[in-house]
């Protein structure tokens, strides 16, 4: 709202909008309109970032954690297209997808706490099942669950402060609570209306805010996000048209500028004593007790502390001295990974920001801890995946960032991560890096573009020698069948091995071993030099044992390679180079 010392804003013709019901295609119009404000809004956000530590990322973070859920909610959509024309999934289903997407891809503070909100609002949600959800009865189940959604992510912080994202998040629930009888759209606009006055209020809440003169970054978020659930079930389509007013986010509280070079100066918090060292962000599969035994933990260890999710999945985060500490918390508490941590150090990333560019570097995705040591002792930055978790854009640009060289070449070595590569790709190059994808469609196709990479060439010699090594090399897959089903091969029943050569299923079986020599013989009957072998955790080394002896006596002058690709990787990986 405008001030005395701000006229008031020039008005604008408005499209006519009907009003959205509450239901599964609202979600996902929803996480669409989120994550387009917020990468409008993203260098904003992070510009204003002053607490809890100064790091300037709070924007970026809460961008890659809306992608997250934008993608799980695109994949229900995509499960259900396959079941036939017109295949839709449920409100239900399609919140449940956002909620657990958001907490995967759960980035920094904000971000943890974004997907608890998400959270609780797909606890209320979710019960409410299938039916249109218009008038007042979505208005009041939408009321339901944004005070849901406020309970649990308070319920996520160790020690919540007012003046944050969390006083935005409940101003938005109280103000829509005030409004009984209105429709679903009436009580999100009344909801962001709400958490719009309570981010102005911010800076009076909140120390550091006052003297920086800036209002909370989640917060700012927050509201970001709410005004897309307004323009969501207003009937409006992801666009800048559909953008609520703007928060006044950026203009200084007080009368002044604000200058976000000198609010970072002023308020940065590790690397002067004043904050801890580290932030540390892992996803956690542990029972209820061992997480209410490890808060207890690292509330004692450090600050900033935000365990959120359920169910046996859990998104910790904590701000620490002692980083390692904090994970050993998290190995006794249950199975920690996608293992996070980010030295807050103002000399480290000032080291970091003036170190000089190298000139070529290979960004690669990876699955399990064998194949992600084998690519970095290659040269290769790795961005680490667990299967069923692909990878956001985002995720793939801070990869290539951390790489800081001029020359990037993107290795997605998955063929459902082209698109996401490519996404990658156009906005590093916006930002001055020359990148290249070479389409791998599998870790071994990865492997032997990474085997003759050399730096020392010029740029579009190296990638089109990568690229025509990875082409080269023909790739199969051994996996077990979770159920019956039709394939290229037959029908397959729970428990079969199948050997997937270039994507399709080409042979069923009962055995790996022996599954595994027939897919070799099928491969090789086209001829080739070079077997690679990639085995996961669980398979024991008389199977690479066996396929050796296998490939030697069957197929004079082959070579045979043997890896292990660690406790994410598929039971079996074949290249045939």
């Amino acid at each position: 709202m405008p001030t005395a010392h701000e006229p008031p804003a020039p008005s604008r013709p408005r499209r006519t909008q009907v009003p959205h019901t509450l239901d599964a295609e609202a979600v996902r119009t929803w996480c669409a309109l989120a994550l387009d404000a917020l990468g409008r809004a993203r260098e904003e956000i992070d510009a204003i970032n002053v607490y809890p530590v100064a790091d300037g990322d709070t924007g970026t973070n809460l961008y890659l954690t809306v992608e997250s859920a934008a993608r799980a909610v695109d994949a229900a959509f995509d499960g259900h297209a396959t079941t036939g024309p017109g295949s839709r999934p449920g409100l239900p289903e399609a919140v449940r997808a956002m909620a657990h997407g958001a907490l995967i891809g759960a980035r920094g503070n904000s971000g943890t706490i974004l997907a608890q909100l998400l959270r609780g609002m797909a606890e209320v949600l979710t019960s409410a099942g299938d039916e249109d959800h218009h008038g007042a009865l979505g208005g009041a189940l939408l009321g339901r669950a944004l005070e849901r959604a406020v309970e649990s992510a308070y319920e996520g912080v160790a020690r919540p402060v007012e003046g944050t994202v969390l006083t935005v998040a409940a101003a938005a629930a109280e103000a829509a609570a005030a409004v009984p009888g209105a429709t679903a759209a009436e009580t999100a606009r009344t909801a962001y209306e709400g958490a719009r006055t309570a981010l102005e209020a911010t800076p009076r809440q909140l120390d550091v805010l006052g003297r920086a003169g800036v209002v909370d970054a989640g917060g700012r978020g927050l509201v970001e996000v709410l005004g897309a659930l307004s323009s969501a079930l207003a009937g409006g389509t992801p666009g800048p048209e559909t953008a609520g007013p703007a928060p006044l986010a950026t203009r200084a509280w007080t009368e002044g500028s604000y200058h976000p070079e000198g609010c970072r100066a002023d308020f940065g918090g590790a690397g002067t004593g004043a904050e801890p060292a580290f932030e540390v962000i892992y996803l956690l599969e542990a029972p209820d007790e061992a997480v209410a035994r490890l808060r207890t933990r690292l509330d004692a260890l450090g600050e900033s502390l935000v365990v959120v999710g359920g169910d046996g999945l859990w998104n910790v985060h904590v701000h620490v001295d002692d980083a390692g500490a904090a994970v050993e918390a998290g190995i006794d508490a249950g199975r920690p990974h996608r293992i996070r941590i980010t030295h807050f150090g103002g000399a480290a990333q000032e080291r970091t920001r003036t170190r000089e560019r190298v000139q070529r570097a290979v960004v690669a995705v990876v699955r399990g801890e064998g194949l992600a040591t084998l690519c970095t002792e290659a040269g290769a930055t790795v961005v680490a995946v667990r299967p069923g978790e692909p990878p956001a854009s985002g995720e793939l640009v801070q990869a290539v960032r951390r790489a800081h060289a001029r020359e990037v070449v993107l290795l997605p070595n998955d063929d459902d991560l082209r698109h996401t590569a490519a996404a990658a790709a156009e906005q590093a190059r916006a930002e001055g890096v020359r990148v290249a994808v070479i389409p791998t469609r599998s870790p071994v196709q990865g492997i032997a573009a990474l085997a003759v990479h050399e730096p020392g060439r010029r740029f579009d010699e190296d990638v089109v020698a990568m690229t025509s090594a990875a082409g080269a090399t023909r790739y199969a897959e051994l996996a077990v069948a979770e159920r019956q089903s039709w394939t290229m091969a037959g029908v397959c029943q729970a428990g079969d091995v199948l050997g997937l050569i270039d994507g399709d299923v080409a042979v069923i079986g009962q055995d790996l071993a022996a599954t595994a020599g027939t897919v070799l013989d099928r491969m090789l009957a086209a001829g080739g030099e070079m077997v690679t072998l990639v085995l996961g955790d669980e398979v024991p080394d008389a199977v690479a044992g066996r396929l050796e002896r296998h490939v030697r006596d069957a197929h004079l002058a082959v070579d045979t390679v043997v890896y292990r690709g660690g406790r994410q990787c598929a039971p079996l990986l074949i290249g045939i180079e």
